[in-house]
């Protein structure tokens, strides 16, 4: 695949962007078509008399229609938000109104905390219990069994991640959600970090919620979770009394920014039109020379799986007789952007014991094996 560092103008300054996971360079055509709204004198609110409203109705409808046919799910389900983590306390808060105690949830070690501490908040509220899941910290596998395991009579929802952003792994979600679903629960899922890198199909996958953020596939800085419509229309939201009562506009909390979704809309159209099945064998390719590279370092220690198999283009990893953030601050003075800690996997960086986290590496579509090299001659030189 050619090289495409051009489209991304926040690379003109030299450095190495393997900060990704935490949110990526913006391509072009989102920039554009985001100025072009800010421009257009169209930025009103929905459901005017005059053409500036109709054109929000309409951006909200076009861009609804891109992010089903780039998640393969009912345009009419689609909810947009500042961030993933907002999306999530809002729902969670509206299917609150029907739990209760001895009702039960299970999240799991892998996630991300914005899957798990809106529920442990919920449980607090109506005094439902929070189970755990234990993924394997030696291979970094959260197995099938560990989840299905804590499914009873009484479980409400299960809530498990599609990537972790830590060390990338990718659960079997599809199998997840159909032992939950033999029981009468629910599923969500966390796709963020599973979205840019694979290809997504939320009919298939059979899940009931399911959230994404498009800064972290080259978009702006917001969030897109898809609610199932018969779900969506029998949650109870919490929300203003003039707002929307029907479809995914009553989960939302006020007005969307419209500039916002223009730039959805363009970098979900770079995704498709690039094709994830090319994007993701891309960076396969470039990440498996990050991956070796490291395990060939005998003062490197990666955290969870050690191969390409299922599995999202990221890895944590610490140098013996350094704290991460020395690491990461060595390998800025390089150029070299990674990020230190624990980046909100709270649970999965105390199963590893690591109180100060690990140096975290993404690989993204703009990323090369110059910029791989770069990466391991800095960590090489420590």
């Amino acid at each position: 695949m050619a090289d495409m560092r051009d489209r991304f103008p926040g690379l003109a300054n030299g450095w190495a962007r393997f900060d990704g996971p935490a949110g990526t360079q913006v391509v072009d055509t989102s920039i554009d078509a985001t100025a072009d709204w800010q421009r257009s004198g169209n930025n009103a609110n929905s459901h005017g008399p005059f053409l500036a409203a109709a054109a929000c109705d309409e951006l909200v409808e076009r861009t609804r229609a891109t992010m089903g046919e780039l998640l393969g799910a009912d345009p009419n389900g689609l909810m947009f938000g500042p961030s993933t983590t907002a999306n999530v306390f809002s729902i969670t808060r509206a299917i609150g109104r029907d739990l209760g105690p001895g009702d039960e949830v299970v999240c799991t070690k892998l996630d991300h905390d914005s899957n798990i501490a809106p529920w442990l908040h919920v449980a607090a509220d109506t005094g439902a219990t929070v189970h755990l899941a234990d993924f394997d910290p030696e291979s970094g596998r959260l197995p099938v069994d560990a989840v299905t395991s804590l499914l009873g009579d009484r479980t409400c929802w299960v809530a498990v991640t599609g990537a972790s952003n830590a060390i990338g792994t990718m659960p079997d979600i599809g199998a997840i959600t159909d032992a939950a679903h033999q029981v009468g629960a629910k599923v969500m899922v966390d796709g963020v970090h599973l979205t840019p890198h694979a290809p997504v199909d939320v009919s298939a996958i059979g899940c009931d919620v399911y959230s994404t953020s498009s800064y972290k596939w080259y978009g702006p800085h917001a969030a897109i979770t898809w609610v199932e419509p018969g779900l969506l229309a029998a949650l109870v939201p919490y929300k203003v009394r003039p707002a929307d009562d029907k479809g995914p506009d009553r989960l939302q909390l006020g007005t969307p920014s419209f500039e916002a979704l223009a730039g959805i809309d363009a970098a979900a159209r770079f995704l498709l039109e690039e094709g994830m099945e090319s994007l993701a064998s891309y960076e396969r390719s470039v990440f498996d020379r990050l991956l070796s590279g490291l395990l060939g370092m005998a003062q490197v220690t990666v955290l969870g799986p050690h191969d390409l198999a299922d599995r999202a283009p990221t890895l944590a990893f610490r140098v013996v007789g350094q704290s991460p953030h020395e690491t990461a601050s060595t390998l800025a003075r390089a150029k070299v952007a990674v990020w230190d800690g624990d980046y909100y996997a709270v649970e999965l960086m105390a199963s590893y014991g690591h109180d100060d986290g690990a140096v975290r590496a993404g690989i993204a579509r703009y990323i090369t094996d110059d910029d791989v090299d770069r990466l391991l001659d800095a960590v090489d030189a420590l």
